[in-house]
């Protein structure tokens, strides 16, 4: 029985996992894109409305997260090339000896 909680919980993480990196990045990405479309006056053919700082602000601050995603996983990979590891007992990932 504990097997398959064993089983379960690793379940769990590679899913969670999964829809963080593997759905959420792009989802953050196609927000920030909506949110540059607001920012810059909204469906430009559809209405005219007024653009809204606050839309252009929200897009490159989605974007960062999703750079800083991306770079969080180039550095794991590159780590663990070259027999390292990311750690994170700080405030910020750190590449320590394995």
């Amino acid at each position: 029985m504990h097997n398959l909680g064993f089983a379960l919980e690793g379940a769990w993480k590679v899913l969670a996992a999964g829809l963080i990196l593997g759905a959420g990045l792009p989802a953050l990405f196609a927000l920030g894109i909506r949110s540059l479309a607001w920012g810059a006056g909204g469906d430009a053919e559809v209405d005219h409305a007024a653009p809204n700082p606050a839309g252009k602000v929200l897009g490159y601050v989605l974007f960062a997260v999703v750079i800083l995603g991306v770079l969080l996983g180039i550095t794991f990979i590159v780590a663990s090339g070259f027999g390292k590891a990311l750690s994170f007992e700080h405030i910020y990932p750190t590449i320590v000896d394995k």
